[in-house]
């Protein structure tokens, strides 16, 4: 059945599973099984659209209120992590403790699996949230400002359906797993999707070169995944996600920075 096919019941259902799989956002009865959010994966950068909205959201209100930029920026970020539960910065903190204190694959996997935050896992996150409130503080102007984070946050999902196809799952259980294996057209509608976000935001040479440098840190995300454990979870995910987002705000600072 085709994206088509679904209209428009079916859309509405991709688009509440989505969003109640990426946030925690009260969206009421959506269907969370691993076949429904396989199916509904093509609506990923919808849900991280509005995600980077909320942070928008904040950030306006906060210019509103005369606080500084830097300000702003850091309140647009604890906005998005909240609206997300923190599920990527977890995922990205155990990727980090797990690739980076793991002896083998085992315990790799096993560290991953723990919930407690080690050394590389803590610098992995200030690492990230420095990037991101950096760039964020440098566009100061709310309508690019805006832009650039609804634009990262839609492109940094993006991705993750085609990843989930193309890398193997290193273990049967876990999110990633419970997921599972999206289709084809769901893995290209998102790419889709996230690449007019970008092309809208950036504009056509930075949207180009923000592209390329998705496309390469999902190659290399998956190339050291499959390396360190053998394939992709749901902390890999996650930490994918927070390189993406942090590549796009970064190449958005240079391109929209005020002169």
């Amino acid at each position: 059945m085709t994206l088509s096919d679904r209209w428009p019941h079916g859309i509405a259902a991709d688009l509440k599973t989505s969003i109640a799989f990426c946030t925690r956002l009260p969206i009421g009865d959506a269907a969370s099984a691993g076949s429904d959010v396989a199916r509904a994966s093509w609506a990923l950068p919808i849900a991280g659209a509005a995600v980077g909205a909320i942070g928008a959201l904040v950030y306006s209100i906060a210019g509103a209120l005369w606080l500084a930029p830097s300000i702003a920026a850091a309140l647009a970020l604890a906005a998005t992590t909240a609206v997300t539960g923190a599920l990527h910065e977890d995922g990205l903190a155990d990727t980090a403790d797990g690739f980076g204190g793991g002896k083998d694959r085992e315990s790799k996997l096993a560290i991953m699996h723990d919930s407690r935050l080690g050394t590389y896992g803590a610098c992995a996150l200030i690492l990230s949230f420095l990037l991101r409130w950096s760039a964020l503080a440098i566009i100061v102007h709310p309508v690019a400002v805006t832009m650039t984070l609804i634009a990262s946050h839609t492109a940094a999902r993006a991705p993750l359906p085609m990843f989930m196809r193309l890398v193997p799952r290193a273990r049967g259980d876990g999110l990633s797993a419970g997921a599972g294996e999206p289709s084809r057209e769901s893995a290209a509608a998102a790419c889709v999707i996230g690449v007019i976000a970008l092309f809208v935001a950036l504009g056509p040479l930075a949207g180009v070169i923000a592209t390329a440098l998705l496309l390469s840190t999902g190659l290399l995300t998956g190339s050291l995944s499959r390396h360190q454990i053998g394939g992709q979870t749901g902390d890999v995910l996650g930490a994918l996600e927070q390189v993406n987002e942090a590549v796009v705000l970064l190449i958005a600072a240079a391109a929209l920075k005020p002169a």
